[in-house]
């Protein structure tokens, strides 16, 4: 099992000085993050694409064994008719995703909260995420927002598919629960910068123990990743938290042996 915690981006003037010694150059911020962290997601891809140059010079910078994950072009998911955004996943996929390599993991696609759950409609998304960009694996993950979403039949579907379900602690979305993949995901975001760890000691344990509990898939037949982001609320803190969570899963609590 291997628990990789990190945060959303690299990139934040407050972090210098805080995270970042001094003598860190911008240019050695992804460096110096990949090193501190297991994973980290990439935001910006959300709002535009990037050059496969990019993603071939990031992954460049990265250690052996670091992920990235990648958030999906809103172009995707923020639509009336999601089965109608074939076009828009395709080029989402195609923009040089694969030049990240051995160093993709799983790419998140965040639904608005007033997306409600549509099982026909959301079933014809599902089926638009492909399993494998020019030979390489893709894993899927979704996020989203809306309480509707809490039902079954939506579960259900995503577990057919292996798509796993974000688990994102916010005060205004509903905290989904529920295996459906070999991996897991979480989006934390109730952090405060008045907090040198962004979450509570004791939330922090407790979030821990939960992802060191997660061992089995749904059938039980293997060993499940998961990956944790310090998002939002707290950001100052941000990498602050992700490493003390980290430390957290790495002691094992009161759980299995974990590693970030």
């Amino acid at each position: 099992m291997v628990i990789r915690t990190g945060t959303g981006g690299w990139t934040f003037p407050p972090w210098r000085g805080v995270f970042y010694p001094k003598p860190v150059r911008q240019a050695d911020e992804l460096a110096y993050a990949s090193r501190a962290h297991g994973a980290i997601e990439i935001n910006s891809t959300y709002y535009s694409p990037q050059p496969p140059k990019v993603f071939a010079h990031w992954a460049a910078q990265t250690p052996e064994g670091f992920i990235f994950t990648v958030k999906a072009s809103r172009f995707c998911t923020n639509r009336r008719v999601l089965a109608e955004g074939g076009e828009s996943v395709t080029r989402f996929l195609g923009q040089g995703l694969v030049e990240l390599g051995d160093r993709l993991g799983p790419i998140l696609w965040q639904f608005m909260g007033t997306k409600a759950f549509d099982p026909v409609d959301f079933a014809a998304f599902l089926e638009l995420l492909p399993s494998a960009r020019d030979g390489l694996a893709l894993r899927h993950c979704v996020e989203v927002r809306n309480a509707s979403f809490d039902d079954p039949r939506f579960f259900d579907m995503c577990r057919a598919r292996g798509v796993a379900i974000c688990m994102s602690d916010n005060p205004d979305y509903p905290l989904i629960e529920a295996p459906t993949a070999a991996f897991s995901y979480a989006r934390l975001m109730r952090g405060a910068d008045e907090i040198e760890t962004c979450y509570p000691a004791d939330q922090l344990d407790a979030w821990a123990d939960r992802f060191l509990g997660l061992e089995k898939t749904a059938d039980g037949a293997a060993t499940r990743d998961v990956f944790a982001f310090f998002i939002s609320g707290g950001k100052v803190r941000a990498p602050a938290g992700a490493m003390a969570l980290a430390e957290r899963v790495a002691g094992g609590l009161h759980g299995p042996a974990g590693q970030s």
